[in-house]
Formats: structure tokens, sequence, C-alpha cells
């Protein structure tokens, strides 16, 4: 297990869904970006960095049939699963860390909240586009979302590097364009508030 697997394996086993600073009841600006790429309800959607979400439980509610969700910790899946329930058997579940991850399909919609921003390497980054280039057909969408300019410079302890869209635009290649960005301030559990920014690019044909 790499390390960075270890590291999420520690906070999903050692920490409940609402102990943890990124926890949602509603992925509402998630699901807000991904009603804007208009999907449907066929399109295969893959939720990176999915983690314990509450994302996939809105997309199966809303009708989305093709759902896959990639994390590094699979105790994180195994709690979704979990909690969804009987429905959990028609997602895709994926434990891979999405820097090695050798994509078996392609997706019309790629979705990435606050797992890009823990890429501090440039090798890694790297690695992450040639995966979502890989992945994503083209017409498809990309929806990221990272902390803001000011945004925290740390979650779970570790560094992560921080993005508008242009900044986010620029490590993504001239493959995608940048057609929105919005900004977002997120209320921990706790209720501290934390700067995101949330980037909607297509592949370019």
């Amino acid at each position: 297990m790499s390390e960075r697997s270890a590291h999420w394996e520690r906070v999903y086993t050692t920490k409940g869904e609402r102990e943890v600073s990124w926890f949602e009841d509603s992925p509402a600006i998630s699901l807000q970006m991904i009603h804007a790429a208009n999907p449907g309800r066929d399109a295969a959607i893959v939720d990176i960095g999915g983690g314990a979400s509450r994302l996939v439980d809105a997309l199966l509610q809303e009708g989305y049939r093709s759902i896959a969700v990639l994390d590094l910790s699979a105790h994180a899946l195994d709690a979704a699963k979990t909690r969804i329930g009987p429905a959990a058997a028609g997602v895709d579940w994926i434990v891979a860390d999405v820097t090695t991850w050798r994509p078996a399909r392609s997706y019309e919609l790629w979705h990435d909240r606050a797992a890009f921003h823990f890429l501090t390497e440039p090798s890694d980054r790297t690695a992450y586009v040639d995966r979502l280039r890989s992945a994503v057909r083209e017409g498809g969408h990309v929806i990221i979302g990272t902390f803001a300019l000011d945004g925290p410079e740390k979650c779970s302890g570790l560094p992560v590097q921080r993005y508008d869209g242009n900044s986010l635009a620029a490590e993504l290649s001239q493959d995608f364009e940048l057609v929105e960005t919005r900004h977002d301030v997120h209320h921990t559990p706790w209720d501290s508030t934390q700067a995101f920014q949330f980037s909607r690019f297509r592949r370019r044909g």
C-alpha cells in the first residue's frame, strides 16, 4: 500500500462521516455543475476521490444509471456502499490511485471535488491529466473542485495546491476548454468556512 493510500485509509477508519472537514449533507455545487453539463441519464459518470461522499446517492436518486466512484480508500467506498444499500450493486466501485489508474472505459463526465488539489508534485499532476485525457471522450465534461486562491493551505494534515479557473486550465492542457468557474464557500461540520472554486471544462474534439 502506498503512503498516500495508507493516509486515507487511516482517515476513514478513525473518523466518522461528520468528523471530516469535507463532509456535506447535500453536494449542491457539484450537482449544479453536473446539471449545467447536462449529461443524459445513461451517460457514464466517474467521481474521482469520491470517498464516502453523498454525490453518488444524489445521482442515483436522479436516475443516472452508469456511475463509477474511485477512491484510494476501500474503507470509504465500503461506507458509501453500506449507506446506499441494494442500489450500490449498480455502481462501479474502484479502489485506485488516480495517478496510476488505468481506465477500462471512457466517460462523458469526470467529477473531482477536492482530489486534484492534493497533487502538489508536478509529476502527479501530469499523471492525473494523462488519465483524464484517456478517460474522457471528445465532447465530454470535466468538473474539478479545489480550494480557491484564498482557501486553506492544508487539508487533513496535507499541503494542497490552490487554484482559480485560469491556473487550473493551465494544468489541464489545450485538450480541455474552460467553460465556467464558480466560487463556493463550504461550511465544515464545525461551521468554519473554506473557499472553493469549481471549474467545468469540455474535452475538445
